[in-house]
């Protein structure tokens, strides 16, 4: 697929791991092929809400086989990339472009700091590794180095790299960045921002946990943005902002396993040390899902 196809709703899937380890192949199929049929655009295993820095490098391999094969080409897939190193970081986006991916979404973990050369050259070295597009993402609440404009501007320069998400919350900063490069890079949005004020200033959709828990919701809102019906899309996206917050409040893993615990899909727990939602947060989600009337409708 070409990356002129990325638009619209890409849900961050989770990533169901058994006790014993083991990546539950069935249960992630069944949710993507689920997501494929409300509408989505697009899906994103191992962004945040996959726990990608929790998992080791087979159940990684797991995760995107399982959604490639799912998805069959009906959607685009587009892997997230999350490592300490370069190495690390170009080994795994060459796997996963021979794995069939249609896409790679660059993320950087650092445990120290890294200057902006540093960063610079992890994301370039990603985008050199293969000849799938790449999607920069940008989160400074989790991520000890981040993309600073300067750095942001550059990479734009590098053909393959033709997206961001950038979730800083910050409205402001996103317009910094359409204004200095939207013509290279289009933007998509986190649950972190509203995501219809995110198209009205010029994104393409949004990359985002919630979506797996109200796609044809999420969908529905897209399509309403797109086709500038923006009173419509302000409604919608206020009827939807509740689920946002509670991802917001909650582990994000949890946040979304224990919602999809609650609509009938068996993803299991985050990974320990993380906890699972509380008896709270699952009352509060409950309630949520509820009003959206989306609770309980994949159930098998």
């Amino acid at each position: 697929m070409s990356h002129e196809s990325f638009h619209g709703v890409f849900p961050y899937l989770v990533s169901p791991v058994d006790a014993s380890g083991e990546v539950m192949k069935d249960v992630l199929a069944r949710l993507c092929g689920d997501l494929i049929g409300a509408g989505v655009h697009g899906l994103t295993p191992l962004g945040s809400t996959g726990e990608f820095a929790y998992l080791a490098w087979e159940q990684k391999r797991a995760v995107v086989e399982t959604v490639v094969e799912a998805a069959g080409g009906r959607v685009p897939v587009v892997a997230g990339v999350g490592a300490a190193t370069i190495a690390q970081a170009r080994r795994q986006s060459r796997a996963f472009e021979q794995m069939g991916c249609d896409g790679i979404l660059a993320i950087m973990e650092a445990y120290f700091p890294v200057g902006d050369e540093g960063t610079f050259d992890y994301f370039k070295a990603i985008a050199e590794a293969v000849s799938l597009p790449v999607v920069l993402y940008t989160n400074p609440n989790f991520q000890r180095s981040d993309l600073t404009l300067p750095v942001i501007e550059r990479l734009a320069a590098i053909d393959n790299i033709g997206y961001i998400k950038d979730a800083s919350s910050n409205t402001g900063r996103l317009l910094s960045i359409i204004n200095r490069v939207g013509d290279r890079l289009k933007v998509f949005s986190a649950s972190a921002h509203i995501p219809a004020c995110v198209m009205l200033i010029g994104g393409v959709g949004w990359m985002a946990g919630p979506a797996c828990l109200a796609p044809a919701r999420s969908v529905a809102l897209y399509e309403l943005c797109r086709q500038g019906k923006w009173d419509e899309a302000v409604a919608a996206q206020k009827e939807l902002w509740a689920l946002n917050q509670a991802f917001a409040k909650y582990n994000l893993a949890a946040c979304v396993k224990g919602g999809l615990e609650l609509q009938g899909y068996g993803v299991g727990a985050p990974l320990p040390p993380q906890a699972p939602l509380s008896d709270r947060g699952r009352d509060e989600l409950r309630a949520i899902l509820k009003r959206l009337g989306s609770l309980g409708a994949a159930a098998p």
